[in-house]
Formats: structure tokens, C-alpha cells, sequence
């Protein structure tokens, strides 16, 4: 297995994003799409745009940008965006850039408690002038319908495949990375986690059933395990009980009881 050099940061496709956003004048947007994919490094890029012209120089560090993101866990292990995490977004934009535009990247607007939604959306109803907002989730369904009504939404796609070999010919590497580079370049990356986790999804269906469990626990405790289980399982019945468990999982299902059901449904 061919592992090249990680990709040095520039953004992977999205030739029809990266034409679009110049053109918007929408105060709040949300980059929607699959994970890894690439909007976090989109955001960056738009937001150093709108400030120091498209495209811009660099994707360093800016004063006049801010991100945003999940810090804490509710009582499910479950991430989440809190309060305390959007307080301080809300004072920084209310005082003016510095050069010409502020932007605020919110990642993983969809984990937003009721508290934080709250106080968002009253930025979002009358944002300043100087400033913009980008959420970061999913899909629209999977923000409140409050927030997702006062945003231009700009959707996110697999990235296709051939763009993709530019950093590896391995189809291991490529079926596991499903089009998304982010997930790709961590690989590339982290040579030996990747084999590490691809060796414990490939054990998945030899094992015996309480090792197969405890193989599942471990994998489907990180995004990254998910996609090495989905990359090593072949049977179509086997892909849907995945999916199944992905669902149960982020319907607040117990995990317990959703990794039981995923390792009798894997057997083999």
C-alpha cells in the first residue's frame, strides 16, 4: 500500500463552490455536506477572501475571523456546541474588523443546545453589516428550522475519485476515504492509526461475538472508525445495518443496545 506525502492544506475540488461564494452577498451561510469533505478549509478561504481578495494569499491565522466549535459533552458522550462556546462570537461581533469584514465559521451548528440556538439566532436576525456567518452541519434538516431559515444554504459533495488520486492510487485508501480528502489527508497523515483501524474493522467479521462487540464499541466510538467498518464491509445487507446503527446512534438509541443489534446482524 502506497502512502504519499499529505497534501499541504489546499483545498480538493469544489471548483463550483470556490466560484460561487465571491459572487454572494448573504450575511449567514451554511456549508452543508459529508464529513471531511472540505467545508471547514472553504470557510477559511472564504473568509480570508472577503478580505484580502479572491483568491486569497493564504489560510493562516486572521484577526478578523473566528472559529467556533463544539468543546463539551452532554451525558451521552454526545458533543456539543454550549452556550459558553457562543457567548464570546456574539461580543466579538460586535465591535468592527479591522480591515474589511468579520467572519464567524461555526462548525458543527447542528450540535447547538437550545440555549446557544437561542442566542444565535438573534445575531443571525440582525447581523451587523461588517459581519458574516458560516454555519457548518450536515444538511439544513439537521439544524433547528429557526437557523436554517435565515441561511443561504451552499451544498457540499463527495469529492470525485480522480481528484483523489492525485494523493494516492490505493483503492483501500480511496474506498476509504469515500470522497472526502479530509479523511484522506489524516490517513496519509497518520499512516499507522489508518492500519491500525482498517485491521480492527477487518477483524470485525471473523471475530467471535464478544469480540466482534467489543471491535464495534471501539470503532464506532470516532468518525474515523465508521468509515473503516463501512470501507472493509462488501454484502449489501451488511452496509444497511451500518447505516441502521449510524441512524439509532444519532437518534439518542442506546448504544448498547444498537452495537448488540449491529454485531448479530454482522455475522457472517
Amino acid at each position: 500500500m502506497a502512502l504519499h506525502p499529505a497534501h499541504p492544506g489546499a483545498i480538493i475540488g469544489h471548483e463550483a463552490v470556490l466560484a460561487l461564494l465571491p459572487r454572494l452577498t448573504a450575511q449567514t451561510l451554511l456549508f452543508s455536506g459529508p464529513e471531511g469533505v472540505g467545508r471547514r478549509t472553504v470557510a477559511r478561504w472564504y473568509a480570508w477572501g472577503l478580505n484580502r481578495g479572491f483568491p486569497p494569499p493564504s489560510l493562516g491565522e486572521h484577526p478578523d475571523v473566528l472559529e467556533v466549535g463544539p468543546k463539551a459533552r452532554d451525558l451521552r458522550g454526545r458533543a456539543e456546541v454550549r452556550l459558553e462556546e457562543v457567548a464570546p462570537l456574539l461580543e466579538w461581533c460586535s465591535s468592527h474588523p479591522r480591515e474589511r469584514v468579520k467572519v464567524a465559521i461555526l462548525d458543527s451548528a447542528h450540535l447547538l443546545t437550545e440555549a446557544a440556538a437561542n442566542a444565535l439566532l438573534k445575531l443571525l436576525e440582525e447581523p451587523p453589516s461588517y459581519a458574516r456567518i458560516v454555519l457548518i452541519a450536515p444538511s439544513r434538516a439537521t439544524l433547528l428550522p429557526t437557523l436554517a431559515s435565515r441561511a443561504t444554504e451552499v451544498a457540499f459533495a463527495p469529492v470525485p475519485e480522480e481528484a483523489l488520486r492525485a494523493l494516492t492510487q490505493d483503492p483501500e485508501l480511496l474506498r476509504y476515504a469515500a470522497g472526502a480528502p479530509g479523511r484522506l489527508l489524516r490517513a496519509l497523515q497518520d499512516p499507522e492509526g489508518y492500519r491500525a483501524r482498517m485491521a480492527r474493522a477487518q477483524r470485525v467479521l471473523k471475530a467471535p461475538p464478544l469480540e466482534r462487540l467489543a471491535l464495534l464499541r471501539e470503532l464506532l466510538a470516532e468518525e474515523e472508525g465508521v468509515h473503516a467498518l463501512h470501507a472493509v464491509l462488501k454484502r449489501p445487507e451488511h452496509l444497511l445495518a451500518l447505516e441502521r446503527a449510524r441512524e439509532a446512534l444519532e437518534g439518542y438509541v442506546s448504544p448498547e443496545l444498537v452495537l448488540a443489534r449491529l454485531a448479530l446482524d454482522l455475522e457472517t
